[in-house]
């Protein structure tokens, strides 16, 4: 059963509304409130998440709790509060591997709960990915050389944020940045940024505060049509420099 319509019920009383106080507070008919109450209609999305700001609730609890005087929000950024995720699956009930193009990047910022939104992205299936939820995302710019631009990277999700490591790569997909492919500087705790750090040196270092943070993938494979250089003919000069560094770490074992 939907916790939905007893969730809008229970908030619209404590913040003392009438049916129709509320629905000129959200742009609906009061005909409509009533049908949501009473479990005769569903909010589309884009009205769930209106209505959730409007109460000051993540759109999370507001689908997946039940909200009463018991009941209290879990902190912003907490890295195990639940998430909603849309997925798809195919004619076999394998689960599809959504594609999020470049040109699908803002959208997906506003529609990646939205299972109308994600059912309509392009999509994919492969049998070496059985295990867990995939998405794969085309990465823009050149801060995550080799990689170049326009690479497919295709990404795990994460449910749980406190499993992120350290100097591993991920999809992170944040309210302010977007899709951005980064390794990640350090574990995920509450209050505490998040740092994102970039292969390229060029790049410096950035860091995001958790609230900001939607989701959070694993890289897990990459699809290019850049094949990589063949490794260059090792010259005097590189021969020197890697024998002054190993006589320094020799020199650092020593001491």
């Amino acid at each position: 059963m939907s916790k939905i319509p007893s969730n809008i019920k229970f908030l619209r009383k404590k913040k003392g509304l009438t049916q129709q106080q509320f629905a000129d507070a959200v742009g609906i008919k009061r005909s409509l409130v009533g049908a949501y109450e009473e479990e005769r209609a569903d909010p589309k999305y884009d009205l769930l998440k209106k209505i959730a700001l409007f109460f000051d609730v993540s759109i999370d609890d507001f689908i997946n709790e039940t909200i009463n005087e018991k009941w209290a929000p879990k902190p912003k950024g907490n890295p195990a509060n639940l998430r909603v995720l849309s997925i798809s699956v195919d004619k076999d009930d394998n689960e599809n591997i959504e594609l999020v193009p470049l040109k699908a990047s803002a959208g997906y910022l506003n529609g990646y709960a939205d299972p109308e939104y994600v059912a309509e992205l392009p999509k994919f299936y492969l049998p070496m990915f059985k295990q867990g939820t995939h998405r794969a995302f085309e990465i823009k710019g050149d801060s995550m050389l080799p990689l170049v631009s326009g690479t497919i990277i295709i990404g795990e999700y994460v449910e749980n944020w406190a499993d992120v490591k350290p100097a591993e790569t991920y999809v992170v997909i944040s309210k302010n940045d977007g899709i951005v492919y980064k390794r990640i500087g350090n574990k995920f705790k509450e209050n505490k940024p998040l740092k994102l750090i970039s292969d390229n040196p060029v790049y410096e270092p950035y860091e995001i505060i958790g609230e900001d943070v939607l989701e959070i993938w694993k890289a897990k494979a990459y699809i290019s049509t850049h094949f990589p250089l063949p490794t260059p003919e090792p010259t005097l000069e590189s021969l020197t420099s890697m024998m002054a560094q190993m006589q320094r770490s020799i020199s650092n074992l020593s001491n």
